[in-house]
């Protein structure tokens, strides 16, 4: 590691030397095993011990034998000292590697955020290039085709995906709403379309949520409807009802399979909302949960202000007349705008069925 480095600009080993560095001590060692040696080679002179006697050369042996000793454990204690100096070295040195290493690795994750709504704005614009591409595909057949022969597609159960009427609601007294639809979602198709004015999430939805049966709500009130669609098949359902009492039937693929009353009676439905195909909305025109989400496909989405006869439901499902177009939402592909991923594809009621 190279210092000064920017992120340690003293050397750990100087923290752990309690802000000393650790200092060579060989030059002041050789200076005194210079002197030692010095003084090893001169003479010993002793008074009244001449030079060359006897005496004088036992006290020479013996002192030399001394400084022999004295420089080998001063050998063998700088030894020991070298070696726990590269032990301790050793150790700050993976100590410094184990920092960087961590610190390299906070400063990458700081560069490269992954939160849920940056991923979220990917997904969405991978599945609307595809959707793009999806469009340009079918242009030619969508030029010929009647504005109404389209069908919605939402294949996966997700918190984005719908489709939005342009219209909104006026009041009504009454009303009916009819589909094509095709699900075999489990556990529960979701929530075909739903409804939200101001103040009030649950104006108008239809949903099968979970294991429960579908239900429409009417201002927060609910009846539970006898429909058994989730079969993956095609099916024409239709809902109507009346303040009045709040009397409401149910018919599946042209036949009444249930009806009931005081379904929010004397309420009427209020104007100035936000209609939403695909997704249950907890606010005005969002707060989508992907378990409500529909999942499936859904054609000729129409609403009338009024309650529609036997003899016409019937011939909505059978297609034996000229179909009706709803007088308060017709279904359209001008009326309709897409999200998420949703697709729209060519369909042609009663032709294509199964």
């Amino acid at each position: 590691m190279n210092w000064p480095h920017p992120l340690f600009p003293v050397p750990l080993h100087y923290w752990v030397g309690g802000g000393r560095e650790f200092r060579s001590e060989d030059e002041p060692r050789k200076k005194r095993e210079e002197a030692e040696e010095d003084s090893d080679g001169e003479a010993l002179e002793a008074p009244g011990i001449p030079p060359g006697s006897t005496h004088h050369s036992t006290l020479t042996d013996q002192r030399t034998e001394c400084g022999r000793k004295g420089q080998f454990s001063r050998m063998n204690s700088s030894s020991q000292t070298n070696n726990l100096k590269d032990i301790l070295q050793n150790k700050i040195d993976d100590l410094e590697k184990q920092v960087l290493s961590r610190v390299n690795s906070l400063e990458e994750g700081k560069l490269s955020p992954r939160n849920e709504s940056e991923e979220r704005g990917k997904i969405e614009s991978t599945l609307t290039s595809l959707h793009q591409r999806i469009s340009d595909l079918e242009k030619g057949q969508k030029d010929n085709r009647p504005p109404d022969r389209f069908q919605l597609t939402f294949p996966l159960r997700t918190n984005y995906m719908y489709a939005k009427v342009k219209k909104s609601l006026p009041e009504m007294y009454a009303f009916s709403i009819c589909m094509w639809i095709k699900s075999n979602a489990s556990p529960g198709m979701g929530t075909p379309f739903s409804y939200a004015v101001p103040g009030q999430a649950n104006e108008l939805v239809l949903i099968e949520w979970g294991n429960n049966p579908m239900e429409i709500l009417i201002n927060d009130k609910v009846a539970k409807l006898p429909f058994v669609i989730n079969d993956g098949k095609w099916h024409h359902i239709c809902v109507t009802w009346t303040t009045r009492d709040g009397v409401w039937e149910a018919y599946q693929d042209g036949t009444q399979t249930g009806n009931g009353e005081n379904l929010a009676p004397y309420h009427p439905i209020k104007p100035q909302g936000v209609l939403v195909l695909g997704q249950e909305q907890d606010t005005l025109g969002g707060g989508f949960d992907a378990t409500q989400a529909f999942v499936g496909e859904l054609a000729h989405f129409n609403v009338w202000d009024r309650k529609l006869s036997p003899g016409e439901v019937y011939g909505l499902a059978t297609c034996s007349s000229k179909a009706l177009a709803g007088n308060v939402i017709a279904w359209a592909e001008a009326n309709i705008d897409i999200y998420g991923g949703a697709t729209k594809w060519t369909f042609e009621a009663c032709r294509q069925l199964n």
